[in-house]
């Protein structure tokens, strides 16, 4: 299963099949000066992009999925310093895995974080392969983010889109537009990407589309593929979650226990314990749910 790169929720718009949107005039050169002019005086530092090692790279990709940079940060250095390579999270229980990956939400990623280090470990002798094709070969690696490690940790220049890079284009080349897929998008993202220095090229570019979500924050909306957050109190992701640290804070308890400390039914929780089961995070025998 992959990682998804677009938003949950109620897609804003629909786009007409087969259309395809006339973006404005490209001047390759200015839009390059632009951006690396911003990056040069406002360009953001993190542990990240201080490195080459693919591992720390591939790490930071996984938890920056649909997740902010400030939780990642709080996030990164201690789960480095856990598991400080592909072999060393590979041999890591997931109770481990878990404990540190609280916190930064959306816990399916760090069940596929160690089975692509274990993958990792056992078909290429712990080094990450290269290629993105290679890279969507693993666990929850999508497109966008096997892109974005290839460009990130080897400095190939692969084509990708992601929040930020989006904003920048729609801003730029689709400012009178609405409902812009990102199959108009990548085009430009190709034409325009600075092949010499691909790594480089897209921290400016995400760090232009930050200070636009500061100044035009709506500009996403006009996306395509933007659609309106699902909110979380109540949601089922915010039960799970709940479950998870309960059990992971608490060890673990029989469904009744577990329903009486969550305030819940049996009836409420049992198809929640029933899907963390099947899905790899709690193991269940003679009555008691623990984390797998």
């Amino acid at each position: 299963m992959k990682a998804s790169g677009t938003h949950h929720g109620t897609p804003s718009c629909r786009a007409v099949p087969g259309q395809r949107l006339r973006p404005a005039p490209l001047d390759v050169e200015a839009f390059r000066s632009a951006i690396y002019e911003h990056y040069r005086v406002h360009g953001r530092d993190f542990p990240w992009r201080r490195t080459r090692v693919p591992y720390r790279i591939f790490l930071s990709e996984v938890m920056l999925q649909q997740t902010g940079t400030e939780r990642v940060l709080a996030k990164y250095g201690p789960f480095l310093r856990a598991f400080g390579s592909f072999r060393a999270l590979a041999r890591a229980p997931v109770r481990e895995v878990l404990v540190l990956w609280q916190g930064l939400g959306y816990n399916r990623r760090a069940l596929w974080l160690r089975e692509a280090a274990r993958r990792v470990a056992r078909e290429h002798g712990g080094r990450l392969p290269r290629g993105v094709e290679a890279l969507m070969a693993l666990p929850g690696v999508g497109r966008a983010t096997a892109s974005a490690v290839s460009a990130f940790a080897f400095g190939e220049p692969a084509v990708f889109v992601e929040t930020n890079i989006r904003r920048v284009f729609l801003h730029f080349f689709f400012p009178n537009a609405a409902c812009v897929r990102d199959g108009d998008i990548l085009p430009l993202v190709a034409e325009t990407l600075d092949r010499a220095d691909p790594r480089s090229w897209y921290y400016a570019l995400m760090d232009y589309g930050v200070m636009l979500g500061q100044k035009a924050p709506r500009t996403n909306q006009r996306s395509a593929h933007y659609a309106k957050q699902s909110p979380f109190k109540g949601s089922e992701r915010e039960l799970r979650g709940r479950v998870l640290r309960l059990l992971l804070t608490e060890g673990p308890g029989t469904r009744a226990r577990l329903a009486r400390a969550l305030g819940l039914s049996s009836e409420r929780l049992s198809p929640v314990l029933a899907a963390l089961a099947e899905e790899g995070f709690l193991r269940y025998g003679r009555g008691v749910y623990r984390v797998a």
